[in-house]
């Protein structure tokens, strides 16, 4: 075989093996991507989105992390000590990364009546268990149970899961 039929024969299967796998190539473009097996997010990325919830919402702001019909998970930073709350159908665990405070777990939520709603800045506890939490701490609050960051040395901010056990 001479040099320019070598050439054109090898050009050949070249292009017809391009031709060949071109609607497979073409189907795995097309195809939709799988879901990314875990979700990543920085401490970057987390901390600039707390950022820009300080400008709405400068008392409590949040970083979605993944948000789902079973369960929540956010970082939450207060400025400022919010009212008392229970969330009756979610547990949480709050992981404090930075700050601390005095954290009320139990006894029973007391609103004023001046105050509206569930988790107004006025709702307070009567009763429960008082104990400061710090950087490293973990907490673990079942379903239902009030609790309250009754006061805070400057700022607190944790990671929060909170999630729907099987009934």
């Amino acid at each position: 075989m001479t040099r320019n039929v070598r050439r054109f024969a090898v050009t050949g299967v070249v292009f017809a093996a391009c031709v060949c796998a071109e609607p497979l190539v073409r189907a795995r473009i097309a195809a939709p991507s799988a879901p990314a097996p875990a979700t990543y997010m920085t401490e970057a990325e987390l901390m600039t989105t707390l950022k820009e919830a300080a400008k709405s919402a400068p008392a409590m702001h949040t970083a979605p992390v993944q948000n789902a019909d079973h369960y929540r998970i956010n970082v939450v930073r207060r400025t400022t000590p919010q009212g008392a709350i229970a969330h009756p159908d979610g547990t949480e665990v709050h992981h404090i990364v930075d700050g601390g405070g005095t954290l009320v777990t139990g006894g029973t939520i007391i609103r004023p009546t001046a105050a509206g709603g569930r988790g107004s800045t006025g709702a307070t506890i009567d009763g429960g268990v008082t104990r400061h939490v710090a950087k490293g701490d973990v907490i673990l609050i079942p379903a239902g149970t009030p609790h309250w960051y009754k006061d805070l040395d400057g700022t607190i901010t944790y990671l929060e899961v909170r999630f729907d056990l099987p009934r």
